[in-house]
């Protein structure tokens, strides 16, 4: 029987698996089962699998096949999809585990075995990615606990962008603050990876031009390519820099944050939480981060309404400046690409984004927008617009594959 592997995605409140069959070349970008695990800690927690309806799951840390030590929904939500991948598997064996983490810091750039020195490195990158890089060890930790013995590899957000030229990777900091990895690293990598994959599938030799990749979520950030390469991009030492997203501010005057702290006496925690979880479209329209929401909310004549339409048409522009920032960085531009959620699915978000960047020549076609066609643009358009949904388990999947067979 040909082996499996899973792979584990894992968000401070929500867990994405899938199931893929190594013995399936190539690798199908289909998994045998997938889904994910939502509302973690919240009483709608639920569980889909294979795109099917979310059904309602109680995460009581008590569960009976809990790992030695488990403690809490985080945990019963990681035993819960163990217990379903033991029942896929029907008998067949597990090759190993992959993780999505975020952060590999300056040392990292390739799939690698977890042992303990690798993990106590990781461990040192949290404060560089609160929002992920605990919740992904987290899952390591469990597994160890459950099984020490099985394989598990991690793949890297950041290693996509080790391409990036020194001159995008520096800050402007103390040379000093260099030779202790204070640089841009770039996030997002394992779905900007992806897209070097499937954009030349489906657009040729176009792709390998200058692309801007537009990767819209909850957590947000911009790629320019060039030959499928990250040349630059809009998160940079952590995942708060560039685009405004759904919690998070993105690119920040620095004099603020002292204000924070020095006037307002802040202490950096509470700084902390602000900018990565009261900041961004929830922040500024105070109603919520979802930009679906916003947009039905939009039309409203109260203070309510003013706030969102200032929340909407802020997240927009920061967009449209950081796409003309990487163009410029680009020499031009030939192709523009949204994937994730946001970006996947949102005609009206696209539409404005795309509507204040005519001046770069991108011509939306309005049909097939609101179709989420693989191309959004006219046959005039000088800047080929397209839709393209990311697949970050099946890539991850993929790299981790050779390290699993021993090549």
């Amino acid at each position: 029987m040909s082996e499996m592997l899973l792979v584990l995605n894992c968000g401070s409140s929500s867990i994405k698996f899938a199931l893929f069959d190594l013995g399936r070349e190539p690798l199908s970008r289909r998994p045998e089962w997938g889904g994910k695990i939502g509302g973690i800690g919240q009483p709608n927690a639920a569980i889909d699998e294979n795109g099917g309806a979310p059904q309602p799951v109680a995460l009581d840390a008590a569960r009976p096949s809990a790992a030695p030590g488990a403690a809490g929904p985080y945990h019963a939500a990681l035993d819960l999809i163990l217990e379903r991948t033991r029942e896929r598997l029907a008998g067949r064996p597990l090759a190993g585990v992959v993780h999505r983490v975020v952060h590999g810091g300056h040392k990292y750039f390739e799939p690698v075995r977890l042992d303990a020195t690798v993990l106590a490195d990781l461990r040192s990158y949290i404060p560089l990615a609160p929002l992920h890089q605990p919740f992904a060890l987290e899952a390591i930790d469990s597994l160890l606990a459950s099984s020490p013995a099985l394989t598990q590899i991690a793949c890297f957000d950041t290693a996509f962008h080790h391409t990036l030229p020194v001159v995008e990777q520096m800050l402007a900091l103390p040379w000093s603050a260099w030779e202790r990895g204070l640089r841009r690293y770039g996030f997002h990598g394992l779905s900007y990876d992806y897209l070097s994959v499937a954009l030349p599938e489906r657009h040729g030799d176009r792709a390998r031009g200058r692309t801007i990749v537009a990767h819209l979520g909850s957590g947000a950030s911009l790629c320019a390519m060039r030959e499928l390469k990250s040349v630059a991009t809009t998160m940079g030492f952590s995942a708060l820099d560039g685009l405004m997203m759904g919690t998070r501010c993105g690119a920040l005057d620095p004099g603020a944050v002292i204000y924070l702290m020095e006037i307002e006496k802040l202490t950096l925690e509470q700084v902390g939480h602000l900018l990565y979880h009261e900041s961004g479209l929830l922040g500024v329209s105070g109603v919520s981060p979802d930009p679906r929401v916003l947009l039905q909310q939009e039309s409203r004549t109260d203070e309510t309404g003013e706030r969102v339409r200032a929340a909407l048409a802020l997240y927009v522009r920061r967009i449209v400046r950081e796409v003309g920032s990487l163009a410029s960085a680009l020499g031009g531009l030939d192709m523009l690409v949204f994937t994730a959620g946001v970006g996947e699915h949102n005609v009206a978000i696209r539409e404005r984004v795309c509507r204040d960047l005519a001046w770069l020549g991108v011509e939306l076609d309005p049909q097939a927008n609101a179709e989420n066609a693989p191309v959004l643009s006219t046959p005039g358009s000088r800047v080929l617009v397209g839709c393209e949904p990311t697949n970050e388990e099946w890539l991850a999947a993929l790299r981790a594959d050779p390290l699993l067979r021993g090549s």
